[in-house]
């Protein structure tokens, strides 16, 4: 009875934590989260990627902004998208991140501050990764893998906001691009924040010239400079504003 081989499976962490059972720790990762939302009543969301690096208070001007315009949105989103505004018990537009600072923090900060429920899809990584204070805790997720929090990220997600962000900015959002651009996920509004920022540093245009991706997928997203332009972009992309 004190062997391994009798415990309960399901109280097994040494069998559970093995690589037989990944496939098993996926499911997991999908269940926990996907029943904990619809018991929140979260039908879509808004998600909001961008780097943990920027702060409101390190000196750097453009950092700051950056991050202001964050949490602007955040508050715009949340009063406008109908997050505060249930639909036959439904939320509809919850402000969701990565989890973490930076640009995250500052988008859930700015939905927590007008009362909305706010999402945090946390992950394990060595550094830059632990809860913000202002997600909602009931809405804070922890996950090991990196492609079941991407899943969770764009499955109830209603629009993608990208703010200037490195490489795990860059992984998702050319991994939402790519799901639109086979048509894998339906058509949601796709908007970069800080035209400079991005034009800077990707020559898009160069892609069409080598045949690499077709003029129209450069239709697949737009700019954004300020939040309620910003705003503005999603509304005309086909997300509800409640106040209009």
């Amino acid at each position: 009875m004190a062997s391994a081989s009798y415990r309960l499976p399901a109280l097994d962490q040494d069998f559970l934590l093995s690589d037989t059972m990944r496939g098993v720790r996926f499911m997991l990762e999908y269940a926990k989260a996907e029943e904990a939302l619809r018991d929140a009543r979260v039908r879509s969301t808004l998600v909001v990627f961008g780097s943990a690096r920027v702060r409101p208070d390190n000196g750097n001007a453009r950092h700051a902004g950056w991050y202001e315009q964050a949490r602007l949105f955040g508050r715009i989103a949340s009063l406008r998208g109908g997050a505060l505004a249930p639909v036959s018990g439904w939320r509809d537009n919850v402000i969701a991140t990565g989890g973490g600072p930076g640009v995250m923090e500052a988008a859930n900060r700015g939905a927590r501050e007008v009362g909305a429920p706010t999402i945090g899809f946390n992950i394990s990584l060595p550094r830059e990764q632990q809860p913000n204070p202002y997600q909602s805790p009931d809405l804070t997720f922890r996950f090991h893998y990196f492609a079941m929090r991407k899943m969770h990220l764009a499955m109830r997600a209603n629009a993608l906001v990208a703010f200037p962000g490195g490489f795990g900015t860059f992984d998702e959002l050319f991994e939402v691009l790519t799901l639109r651009q086979t048509h894998k996920s339906p058509p949601i509004p796709i908007v970069l924040f800080d035209k400079a920022y991005w034009t800077g540093l990707i020559n898009f245009g160069q892609l069409v010239e080598e045949g690499m991706i077709d003029a129209a997928d450069l239709t697949l997203f737009d700019y954004a400079d300020d939040a309620e332009a910003l705003w503005n972009r999603l509304v005309a992309g086909g997300i509800c504003d409640i106040t209009r």
